[in-house]
């Protein structure tokens, strides 16, 4: 048994920390915040998501406050032409074992909390800023702000995009701002007019900008998200943002998107950020994971479901007797590194060639998006909606993954946005 330090208590840390204790260790989360608490609106949580929850023993929890959407609808935003449609109903489910869903971000981290809360191996301490880390011979010391250190077997660094862990381990200075503005908020389902209360994710797409919705909080809210690639150079977070200027940034917009975008009243605004894969997640005794070892962009939906991946494969390392903590967590970085680096890719690709293109490369993909069956686009995104932990290590996994070639990267089609 292994005294285990996480430094975040987001929805990474909280469920690495469950991950670590489900293998026999005991944990201590250092939150920097006075509570445990997560900010944001909606998370859309693929099979492999709900596959990584289900092994952390909390998908029932979840899947209580999640609102199971019928399909992923990509739209042309000027003629409200559905461009491709992925249904997620009963084909879908059974290829992949598990739903997609979209849930609140509070929902979904407070039923990691409570399950970290019940765990008599897990310690919680809010208030707690990590700055950093000394590796001593056989331990760790995290070092706070408050200046209280905490000695450990091991540190994972779950402390986000801008991590003092990573700052340290990597050195690799401050994200990459992606120059895409997005604005956000949430309203009352009521307020939605019956005939655009569809329960799907819903992406209307156009020349440098695009819109999405979907129900969040078992169908009470609606989330909205507008982004525009504007060039912002400044990251900023939670700015509040005026109804006028939201409206004004994306002309031309069909009408039933234009409704919905105008219901928004509370609007905030973020700058977009990420920053490219690297190959160094570990350092002695400590490691990364999740936003802060690979953060991306919001375009394949995918940065929760990476970071519960990563918890899974998190504890899978650390189940056994081996004394070698150096040796686990490198295996652990190795068994991830690879898979995260390419959805860090194609989030990337997604927001340049499938979400915002206009003239010819707008046709190219519609025409693109118009060869793909039903089947096809199930096909192709396999490699990401039916990943198996287990099943990864193989060699032959391995190269199925490599084999799913560029182009079918179209197929995590309208997913888009958390």
């Amino acid at each position: 048994m292994m005294n285990i330090a996480i430094a975040g208590g987001g929805i990474g840390g909280l469920a690495a920390a469950l991950a670590a204790a489900r293998a026999g260790h005991t944990v201590q989360v250092l939150e920097r915040e006075a509570e445990f608490e997560e900010l944001g609106a909606g998370i859309q949580l693929a099979p492999n998501g709900f596959r990584a929850l289900e092994r952390l023993g909390v998908e029932e929890a979840v899947r209580a406050r999640a609102v199971h959407v019928d399909a992923l609808r990509l739209l042309d935003a000027r003629s409200g032409r559905a461009l491709t449609v992925l249904p997620l109903g009963g084909s879908y489910q059974r290829r992949f074992g598990h739903p997609y869903a979209v849930v609140q971000r509070a929902d979904l981290h407070a039923a990691l909390l409570q399950a970290c809360h019940a765990h008599d191996r897990i310690s919680l301490q809010p208030g707690t800023t990590v700055t950093g880390y000394r590796n001593l011979p056989g331990a760790v010391r995290v070092l706070t702000a408050g200046g209280r250190t905490v000695d450990a077997d091991a540190l994972v660094g779950a402390d986000g995009i801008r991590s003092k862990v990573r700052a340290q381990l990597v050195g690799d200075g401050p994200p990459t701002v992606s120059g895409h503005t997005i604005h956000r908020t949430v309203v009352p389902m009521r307020d939605v007019p019956p005939d655009l209360r569809w329960n799907s994710v819903n992406l209307w797409a156009g020349p440098g900008r695009h819109f999405v919705h979907y129900p969040i909080a078992g169908g009470e809210r609606l989330n909205l998200a507008l982004t525009r690639d504007d060039g912002a150079r400044d990251a900023v977070a939670g700015v509040p943002t005026g109804r006028d200027e939201v409206l004004a940034g994306f002309p031309g917009l069909h009408p039933d998107a234009r409704r919905l975008l105008g219901l928004g009243r509370d609007w905030r605004t973020w700058v977009l950020c990420d920053r490219m894969p690297t190959g160094t997640w570990t350092d002695g005794r400590v490691c990364l994971t999740g936003d802060a070892a690979h953060p991306m962009l919001q375009y394949a939906a995918q940065g929760a479901c990476m970071a519960l991946e990563d918890a899974v494969a998190l504890g899978e390392t650390l189940t056994g007797s081996s004394p070698d903590v150096e040796a686990r967590l490198d295996g652990f970085a190795r068994s991830r590194r690879e898979r995260t680096a390419r959805v860090q890719e194609v989030s990337r690709w997604m927001g340049h060639s499938l979400y915002h293109p206009g003239g010819a490369e707008a046709e190219a993909r519609d025409a693109l998006l118009a060869s793909l069956s039903p089947d096809g686009l199930m096909d192709a995104v396999e490699w990401l909606h039916a990943h198996d932990l287990g099943r990864a290590r193989s060699d032959g996994a391995r190269s199925r993954t490599r084999a799913v070639p560029a182009e079918s990267r179209a197929s995590a089609v309208p997913a888009g946005n958390r």
